[in-house]
């Protein structure tokens, strides 16, 4: 009578044959494809406001807005402040635009890629993608 660690040893000694599959992909979903390309965008978009926005605080609170203002001000002979010129409302109004192109844009592209990618199949009958399970 075999204990059960025997026989796990015995399973695991055994070599596993891996099983490939080789799948072709001959259809993307329109909607699939504008739902995913219009999460990543907006994904982006988030990432760009919280971005353009921290690195307004950092460099205003560095000091290189300073730094700056005092370079502009030698070049052009009168008083120049870059933080008031470009101050964080304005830079997060900016960056907020900018992610709303980029939302529609990224979207629209999605969908125009979906519907090529739909057409060139005809074409080239499809992406052939192995998978294997190891």
């Amino acid at each position: 009578m075999s204990s059960v660690a025997e026989k796990l040893q015995k399973k695991s000694q055994r070599a596993s044959a891996t099983k490939q599959v080789r799948l072709k992909l001959v259809y993307i979903d329109f909607w699939s494809a504008v739902k995913l390309s219009f999460l990543v965008a907006v994904s982006l978009g988030i990432v760009l406001v919280v971005a353009s926005m921290l690195i307004w605080v950092v460099l205003n609170t560095t000091g290189v807005f300073g730094k700056i203002d005092s370079l502009l001000t030698d070049i052009l002979n009168q008083p120049f402040s870059v933080a008031q010129t470009f101050s964080l409302p304005q830079v997060a109004v900016f960056s907020l635009i900018v992610a709303i192109l980029n939302t529609v844009v990224g979207t629209a592209l999605g969908a125009i890629t979906a519907v090529l990618y739909n057409f060139t199949v005809r074409i080239t009958g499809g992406l052939l993608v192995g998978f294997t399970n190891n």
